[in-house]
């Protein structure tokens, strides 16, 4: 009777401890929603986001994601993805934030990244509030085949990069041929030299008889 009691008291204290272990991790991990005003934001998909995720700015949780709904009205933002946070009273966000889907790691889970604008207003407490600057999330398939088509085109790149064969030396053209006539030299014109001046045959008063 008393092993049975003993047993049922350490089996107590195991149940209790496990508890206290639950709740602390709880707790530690912050997982528990946020309490504050709503605001919301559309998405085109939200791959690995879930009902209870975080809100984060800077890394620190300010919110949690309330709901994810999928938008069926026709218009412009049929098919979209309607996401409802909630978000802490003493965060104030300008309109001008953008809300992005961001991993934790390369194979973790999602969270809500909000990066802050630079807006002087901000959006609207009462639960109208709404992003309007969002960026979905890159699927881990796409990233590959983006890294696998870069490569191939860089691999394409280098290989008509690569210089062509020189081609064969082309003689030099033969020199023209020169002129074998010569130009006739020019004709020389002999000019005969002006006749002397004939001299006067008059003679000077000099020479002249004297008058009787």
């Amino acid at each position: 009777m008393g092993r049975n009691a003993i047993e049922t008291v350490l089996g107590a204290v195991v149940l209790m401890l496990a508890a206290l272990f639950i709740m602390f991790a709880y707790s530690s991990s912050d997982l528990q929603k946020v309490q504050g005003y709503a605001i919301s934001a559309n998405f085109p998909m939200v791959d690995g986001l879930k009902d209870g995720s975080d809100v984060r700015i800077n890394g620190v949780k300010v919110g949690s994601i309330s709901s994810l709904n999928l938008i069926t009205d026709p218009g412009p933002s049929q098919y979209l993805v309607k996401v409802r946070m909630t978000i802490l009273p003493s965060v104030k966000l300008p309109i001008d934030t953008i809300a992005m889907v961001a991993s934790e790691s390369l194979l973790g889970g999602k969270y809500m990244s909000l990066e802050i604008g630079v807006d002087e207003e901000t959006i609207k407490t009462d639960g109208t509030g709404r992003l309007t600057h969002t960026q979905a999330p890159m699927r881990l398939d796409d990233l590959i085949g983006q890294l696998i088509y870069s490569s191939k085109k860089s691999d394409a790149g280098s290989s008509s990069n690569e210089p062509a064969p020189a081609a064969a030396a082309t003689p030099p053209a033969a020199p023209a041929a020169q002129a074998t006539t010569a130009a006739p030299s020019q004709a020389v014109t002999t000019v005969p030299a002006a006749p002397a001046a004939v001299r006067s045959t008059v003679p000077s008063t000099a020479e002249q008889p004297a008058h009787p």
